[in-house]
């Protein structure tokens, strides 16, 4: 029988931690390919909007001899899997404020930063246009903002996988505030980057799948990364049942990413 569609409130700010951190996955390539694009001198201060268990927070680290990271998400596991991984950096030491806190809100920051970067993150926040303006109100003019999440189009055969799965559909996010994803185009990133105070918009829509192995790497890709939201919603003894039922209804092992790619400046 085909399960009834639910309406997610909230987007999934819980995570398992660990086993992200020790996964191979894109996202580690993305942030790379992010951070290149920041242009830094060594001395900024950044926003790591999303940081999840640390990557790109370490490899700002090693970029910025005198600057300064603040690390944000709204999940208390990634954040304590940060801790974690920056105990073992000695030299990290005074050199990171960790945030707990939901990009839904205006951001609890004492001090304006000089460039915000995110990966991976705004696809799980409804509402795009607060976002961009709670980091316009932190980041300092003339500074920059560079992201990359799922953007529209984003993991379709994912969807329908999971619609064949009986689970309705997953819808994203809609402006009645139902849904799970929020996979923006182009045209809408700009009027809301625009709106909030930023100019030398740069934002375009990239395929770039990821291709895994059938079997237990499929699996834990979808469960730990993609299907969290999902997963939340049933009994912990009906995880990996549902989880292989996802999988076995995706023509290939493939989760067909296509990434909102975001470059702008604050006034």
């Amino acid at each position: 029988m085909r399960r009834t569609p639910r309406r997610y409130a909230v987007p999934p700010h819980e995570w398992d931690a660990h086993t992200y951190a020790s996964l191979d996955l894109p996202h580690q390539r993305w942030g790379a390919g992010v951070i290149d694009q920041l242009r830094l001198t060594g001395s900024e201060r950044v926003l790591d909007l999303g940081c999840g268990p640390g990557r790109d927070t370490l490899r700002l680290l090693s970029l910025l001899p005198e600057g300064h990271v603040v690390a944000l998400d709204a999940s208390e596991r990634m954040l304590e899997e940060l801790r974690r991984q920056l105990a073992a950096h000695s030299e990290a030491r005074g050199r990171v404020t960790v945030v707990l806190a939901d990009l839904r809100e205006p951001l609890p920051l004492s001090e304006p930063v000089d460039v915000a970067m995110s990966v991976a993150t705004l696809h799980w926040v409804p509402d795009h246009p607060a976002v961009f303006r709670h980091v316009a109100r932190v980041l300092r003019p003339g500074g920059r903002l560079v992201a990359e999440a799922g953007g529209r189009g984003n993991i379709a055969w994912v969807r329908a996988a999971l619609w064949r799965a009986g689970v309705g559909g997953s819808p994203v996010w809609d402006v009645t505030g139902g849904g799970v994803w929020n996979f923006a185009g182009v045209e809408e990133t700009e009027d809301a980057l625009a709106a909030a105070g930023f100019t030398d918009l740069h934002v375009e829509l990239v395929p770039d799948p990821a291709v895994l192995s059938r079997g237990e790497q499929l699996e834990t890709y979808l469960a730990t990364v993609v299907l969290g939201a999902h997963l939340r919603e049933l009994d912990p003894s009906e995880h990996a049942a549902f989880v292989r039922t996802v999988a076995a209804e995706l023509p290939e092992p493939v989760i067909d990413y296509v990434r909102l790619r975001i470059s702008a400046t604050r006034r």
